[in-house]
């Protein structure tokens, strides 16, 4: 790895609106070039919106996914990316030859596409295929990998991504503010996002406590410190469908420190520049080396995989509840 800049981004989606979403995801590079950012990070299905599909028919979700890497939105971010001259990571529904739909994540340089993610453990619509393989590529000079939201909460996706030798991995996602059974989370009031300019203090509150920011701190530091990487954490910001999410774009360096973070009540992006000797000597990259996979059977024994985040189950308990 080499010393670089990457920043990472939130911006409040508009569902549906793919042209609205490239002209802030526009934005938001041209002022991560302007910082002096190599590479810039944005949030899972940031280009159609997300939360949005989880009630759509496969027809439906098939009508706003598309090919990758020749659908127009890889195509608009190719031309963002030449404009600024900068690296772009973005996410949107792609759609494949036999009709299979996935949450997908591409990078794109000046030059054209540069590789895609598909999400391991995709939810939010029952019709959506899961990924089926690790992605770890070289950009820039660095050893960068790939994983999407929930993936992030099991730890052995980071554990592998890190041993097939990324130093960074990036994590778009959306996420936070969700209903859950966690002692003080939970949503927060759409009023309160739209009150922001009057009441910033309450707004601030309920992002950075257990709703937000201190549940991300219960985990998130942990994966970049077990595996001895750089996490880039994007996420959208403000109304997403049906709840308010809350942000808090950073990057976590290898002790899972947070080097950079976003503290606007806005769309914004952060910049930090990423060190390869705070790599060398992190505990993370000790663990890796401690492991004894002889012990490890039970890793790997078969069971049914049932994707299915607490705030779905709080969704579903509300929509149909016990008679």
């Amino acid at each position: 790895m080499r010393e670089i800049r990457v920043g990472t981004a939130q911006f409040e989606v508009r569902d549906g609106d793919k042209a609205k979403n490239l002209s802030r995801i526009r934005e938001l590079a041209r002022r991560a070039g302007d910082m002096g950012a190599e590479i810039v990070s944005f949030h899972e299905c940031c280009i159609p919106g997300y939360t949005w599909v989880q009630g759509m028919s496969k027809e439906d979700l098939l009508a706003i996914a598309e090919t990758v890497p020749d659908g127009p939105s890889v195509r608009e971010l190719t031309n963002i990316a030449r404009e600024f001259n900068i690296v772009l990571m973005a996410g949107l529904f792609e759609r494949d030859s036999r009709g299979n739909v996935y949450n997908c994540y591409v990078t794109v340089d000046p030059d054209g596409f540069v590789a895609k993610f598909r999400k391991l453990h995709p939810f939010v619509n029952p019709h959506l295929t899961p990924g089926s393989e690790y992605k770890v590529i070289e950009l820039l000079g660095c050893r960068v990998g790939f994983l999407i939201c929930y993936d992030n909460n099991l730890a052995e996706n980071v554990r592998i991504t890190a041993m097939m030798g990324a130093d960074i991995v990036f994590m778009p996602h959306v996420t936070g503010c969700l209903p859950s059974i966690m002692p003080g989370r939970g949503t927060v009031d759409r009023q309160i996002w739209e009150n922001r300019h009057e009441d910033p203090v309450r707004l601030r509150q309920e992002f950075r406590g257990p709703k937000g920011r201190e549940w991300l701190m219960r985990w998130l530091p942990t994966r970049a410190y077990e595996n001895g990487v750089y996490a880039v954490f994007s996420n959208c910001i403000g109304w997403d469908y049906d709840t308010v999410k809350p942000g808090l774009a950073m990057i976590l360096d290898p002790f899972g420190e947070v080097l950079v973070e976003s503290h606007a009540l806005a769309d914004d992006v952060v910049v930090g520049l990423l060190k390869p000797n705070t790599l060398k000597h992190t505990p993370g990259r000790r663990y890796l080396r401690a492991r004894r996979p002889e012990l490890y059977g039970k890793l790997i024994e078969p069971q049914e995989s049932v994707t299915l985040p607490g705030w779905r189950m709080e969704h579903q308990a509300a929509r149909n509840p016990a008679r």
